[in-house]
Parts: C-alpha cells; structure tokens; sequence
C-alpha cells in the first residue's frame, strides 16, 4: 500500500501544475486599452490586428508575455511591446480569460 502511495505522489508531482485561470471580470475592465486596436468586443477595427475574441487563453497568454519580453517579432509587435510592456501576469491572465470567453 505504501509502495503504491509514493508511486501516485511521485506522479503527481512530476505532472506540470495546471495555470489558475484569469478573473474575466477583472480582464474586461482592463480591456479598454485594446479596443483602440482590436474593438470592443473583441473584433477587430482593421484587417491588420487580429481579433482576440474566442482565442484560446493558453494562446493569449503567451502572446502577451511575448510581446511584453519583446522576443516575438514581425507584424506590429513592435507597437504591442509598448502596449504589453505594463501588464502583470495576472493582467495578462485576466485578459486572456476575458477574450477567451467572448
């Protein structure tokens, strides 16, 4: 029995630990500064920026923790450096959440 205890806490503990999901609320109220650029709800005002609308929060994330580390490139990252430079991880896991649930 004992054998099989550490087996599953050995298990456990080498599984990556699951991302707390962002507060959508707290994203949406942090939102305003992206809708110049990707609209109100989440569509965007001009072909050239992406709608975030129902992208896949893991997705955002890692794009704004990106643009904030300015190491992702091309398109207008540049302009989202600035934008991204900002926010915390929890902002951005917020944001994430708010834009994945639309």
């Amino acid at each position: 029995m004992l054998k099989k205890l550490s087996i599953i806490a050995a298990i456990a503990l080498s599984m990556p630990m699951m991302a707390q999901a962002g507060d959508a609320a707290a994203g949406k109220a942090k939102a305003g500064m992206c809708a110049a650029c990707h609209g109100g709800n989440g569509i965007a005002i001009a072909p050239m920026y992406p709608n975030l609308k129902g992208q896949k929060a893991a997705y955002l994330e890692s794009s704004l923790k990106a643009f904030r580390g300015k190491t992702r490139t091309g398109g207008m990252a540049s302009m989202m450096y600035g934008m991204a430079a900002g926010l915390s991880d929890a902002d951005i896991s917020n944001l994430a959440a708010y834009y994945s649930s639309l």
